[in-house]
């Protein structure tokens, strides 16, 4: 299969000790709110931080046509491109629901330091018993969920279920929906969630660094 190597976003130095590389959701492309936020913040904090699109998002900014994501072997050799064109010392990769999930799925094969998911999609919305877990039971890699507690692809009530690899550590954003948002009765801000997500990454990325 011969997949073009995409246009890499880039935000902090090319000196920092670890790059991570953060691959959009489905429906939305690489440069949300939501991305920029975490790409902005984990740059501030000394790493170096890779953004890219596949290719049915590049095209879709290229017409303003909306398409249907590429079929998973696409998805996979993108994400083997980018980890080749790439080989720093340290490299995590991960990414937003979907681009998370293809980054799970080819993390071990890759032999990347890290995996870091924001809102991983264990199942389809609505569709509990169409799960996307059996490779989470396996994995080797070093990993990072951070979670929406009432994520309606995969809440902490079903999560708490699953027999995930003892690799896989999870952080849980309080009432956060899929994208991270709590509901106002909860006395959180989405800003807040989104904080503590960065927090998290960044501080999981250290550790391993650092060896932990």
């Amino acid at each position: 299969m011969n997949v073009a190597l995409p246009e890499l976003l880039i935000n902090g130095t090319s000196r920092a000790e670890c790059t991570i590389v953060l691959a959009h959701g489905a429906g939305a492309p690489m440069d949300t709110d939501f991305m920029n936020a975490f790409a902005n913040a984990l740059a501030a904090r000394g790493l170096r931080v890779v953004r890219f699109e596949f290719p049915y998002m590049a095209e879709r900014r290229r017409s303003g046509k909306r398409r249907a994501p590429d079929r998973a072997p696409v998805l996979r050799e993108t994400w083997l491109r980018v980890v080749e064109s790439l080989r720093p010392a340290r490299l995590v990769i991960g990414g937003k629901s979907m681009g998370g999930r293809i980054a799970s799925l080819v993390a071990d094969d890759a032999g990347v330091s890290g995996l870091v998911c924001l809102g991983y999609p264990f199942h389809p919305a609505g569709k509990p018993d169409r799960l996307r877990v059996e490779h989470l039971e396996t994995l080797r890699t070093a990993t990072l969920i951070v979670q929406g507690e009432r994520d309606s692809l995969g809440s902490k009530g079903e999560v708490s279920r699953y027999d995930l690899s003892s690799a896989i550590k999870i952080c849980w954003m309080t009432d956060g929906d899929h994208s991270f948002k709590p509901r106002k009765a909860s006395g959180r801000t989405a800003e807040e969630n989104w904080q503590q997500g960065i927090e998290a990454v960044s501080a999981f990325v250290t550790s391993l660094t650092r060896g932990g």
